[in-house]
């Protein structure tokens, strides 16, 4: 038996009562709701790995409850009671995702047999314990236990998966996890951030080249591609890969083949792409800067990784993980941290999501002298983590401040600009459209 609960809700007090004590006899642990606002705000603090409930209540009735847990967790299983006279309702119902119905008066085995199906069913990240391949995702939030069950999900299968979110929200952690659930986890996890690969490198570190395939290469080179063969390649900040690779990764994920530069041969590869941006890929694509085609086979399945922002109450689940890695590598003794610095830090804003979270701790541990962090500590490295932004953000600023000085040097002359930026005007165009900057306005 799972430490997970079933939650059970029934206008009638004795049947439900009734129907508590055969699930309680049978080892289930057992909650229990009296109408269907209750049954929601008890599944918002805790939830169960299953539903059980009447469809005839008054105010919300059954299907009305499924459909507003549907929101709030997509995947959690809902079973419906029903008397003769609404099963049209309940078989409605069925088909809009409920697991089962059983029609009152039921079989007590019946309804063992439907739950013991139903929880059979369930992944497995939605019990109590937290499986060895999402151990590294410390949450106790509703929204990221729905996330990372829908992930367990699409880990089964081979499908392409596209993860969005905000920088810093744990993209590539969830990438890894998600690995470790697959039937590939035997295999090699490759990650490449394409962001941070000049472009010049950057098809040559993919695919590989032979020696003599350009100035320098005098060896055969592997690329990552071919070295994710029976793996996971996670491609990180796909939506900065230049449009020349894009055409030359779909190839890959259609032919299954990689050509090394400079090479006649293809080689066979077998992969499962996982791919993460923070950018708005379907913007991207309307300004010509992203496929369509490759968009399409990168995102069979999106996940979309809320902010910490929006995960308030795994902060100080966090911050405490935090703390308890960093004073192990600093060889410190620290216990936590103390009442008013937790609290800033669950009232604190975070652009920077779980990488800078990390950073304050330990910026935190590293000048910490008691057992307790103090409040002027976690101030102190707040502020200073503002000033820190990520490698992305840092280019993007840099880029954006370079094109404004070319263009203040050559009063918007674009022709000029791109040969003082030794790019052609192509590319500088596509530069100036991704910063949305207009040359008229430096004329």
């Amino acid at each position: 038996m799972s430490e997970g609960y079933l939650l059970l809700i029934d206008d009638d007090p004795d049947l439900l009562r009734l129907l508590a004590i055969r699930l309680e006899a049978t080892g289930y642990r057992v909650a229990t709701a009296s109408n269907g606002q209750e049954a929601l705000a008890r599944a918002s603090v805790e939830r169960p790995l299953l539903v059980i409930t009447d469809m005839q209540m008054p105010g919300m009735d059954g299907a009305a409850l499924f459909d507003a847990l549907r929101v709030q967790h997509p995947l959690l299983p809902v079973i419906i009671l029903t008397a003769h006279g609404s099963i049209p309702d309940a078989v409605s119902a069925t088909q809009r995702g409920v697991f089962g119905y059983l029609t009152k008066p039921y079989e007590p085995r019946d309804l063992l047999d439907l739950v013991a199906r139903a929880l059979r069913l369930a992944p497995s990240g939605e019990s109590g314990q937290v499986a060895g391949w999402r151990s590294d995702i410390v949450t106790q939030n509703n929204v990221m236990n729905d996330l990372l069950a829908r992930a367990e999900l699409v880990a089964a299968g081979d499908a392409s998966v596209l993860l969005l979110g905000e920088s810093g929200t744990g993209k590539e952690v969830l990438a890894k996890a998600i690995h470790r659930a697959s039937p590939r986890r035997s295999g090699p996890f490759i990650a490449v951030n394409c962001g941070a690969i000049p472009e010049n490198l950057l098809e040559s570190e993919l695919f590989g080249y032979v020696k003599g395939a350009f100035t320098g290469a005098n060896r055969d080179q592997r690329g990552l591609i071919p070295e994710a063969d029976g793996g996971t390649l996670f491609l990180d900040e796909i939506g900065d890969m230049p449009t020349p690779l894009q055409v030359k990764l779909l190839r890959v994920l259609e032919e299954r083949e990689v050509r090394p530069v400079g090479s006649t041969k293809s080689v066979s590869v077998n992969i499962r792409v996982i791919s993460a941006t923070h950018r708005d890929l379907a913007e991207e694509m309307a300004n010509g800067q992203f496929r369509s085609d490759l968009y399409y086979r990168l995102n069979v399945v999106s996940l979309d990784i809320p902010s910490l922002d929006a995960r308030r109450d795994d902060i100080p689940l966090l911050a405490n993980h935090f703390l308890r890695r960093l004073t192990e590598r600093y060889g410190k003794e620290i216990n936590g941290f103390s009442p008013d610095a937790l609290e800033l830090l669950v009232r604190a804003n975070w652009p920077g999501n779980l990488r800078q979270l990390l950073n304050v701790v330990e910026q935190a541990v590293a000048l910490a002298t008691a057992s307790m962090i103090p409040l002027a500590l976690v101030q102190q490295a707040i502020r200073e983590s503002v000033d820190i932004v990520s490698f992305d953000e840092a280019r993007r600023r840099f880029e954006s401040d370079y094109l404004v000085h070319l263009l203040k040097m050559t009063g918007g002359n674009v022709a000029q600009a791109a040969r003082l930026a030794q790019r052609n005007r192509t590319d500088f165009y596509k530069l100036l459209q991704r910063h949305a900057l207009d040359p008229a306005l430096f004329k």
